[in-house]
């Protein structure tokens, strides 16, 4: 299957949540290589590897990562997690729900990285209002890009994202929603707010957590807190 479209646009929420102490930075999913060379403007002495399951992807990365290595992480060997155990800072960029495992891709990061590691992730929310509404009518149908990207094999809510991660032994720290502004958004938010007051939850819990299209997360290893 034909990976997502790339393009030269890096994330700003993503690239604020980099810890400012991290020096060696990967970068799994690294595309053209767009947030290594926003980083590198603000800290050029920060070493940065990207990482891409596909070559024409990796030679992107190579105009602005210090190395780029072709690599699907799932697969990867005992040799991949030691020459990964000196990165203090993880990123994942819109990639762990590309992955069929992600809980094992986590709990593997936790056990290479440093005392003093971090991970960074952005997540889509298929708990989106967009989502709640061509769920109701069920338009569910795959797209190039987007929440509804065809190589999308695993979804995400606000809590389950949380639970990812904890669940690979890690304590999250920050979770901050991405939110984009819709004309017809307000008209399907009341409903959004009544379906979960019925449903016993709270309704108004509801309406916020339908409102990120994404969620840029920042975990610390447990046992390290």
């Amino acid at each position: 299957m034909a990976q997502t479209p790339v393009h030269d646009n890096h994330n700003p929420d993503l690239l604020a949540a980099i810890p400012a102490h991290a020096q060696r930075v990967i970068e799994v999913g690294s595309s053209s290589g767009a947030l290594a060379k926003a980083l590198k403007v603000q800290r050029p002495q920060v070493h940065y590897v990207g990482v891409e399951i596909d070559a024409a992807y990796v030679a992107l990365s190579e105009r602005y990562c210090d190395q780029a290595w072709l690599q699907d992480i799932e697969h990867a060997g005992a040799d991949f997690w030691q020459r990964t155990q000196d990165r203090d800072c993880w990123v994942f960029g819109d990639t762990l729900e590309h992955m069929r495992e992600p809980w094992d891709v986590l709990r593997k990061v936790r056990a290479a990285m440093p005392v003093s590691g971090t991970v960074v992730a952005c997540i889509p929310n298929v708990q989106h209002w967009s989502m709640q509404v061509r769920i109701s009518v069920g338009d569910f149908r795959y797209q190039d890009s987007g929440l509804l990207d065809k190589t999308h094999v695993r979804w995400f809510t606000r809590q389950t994202m949380i639970e990812l991660f904890q669940g690979a032994g890690f304590v999250v720290q920050s979770v901050k929603p991405r939110v984009f502004n819709h004309p017809n958004r307000d008209k399907f938010l009341p409903i959004i707010e009544q379906m979960a007051t019925l449903a016993g939850a709270d309704g108004k819990a509801a309406v916020q957590d339908a409102l990120a299209l994404q969620y840029v997360l920042t975990a610390v290893p447990k046992a390290f807190v």
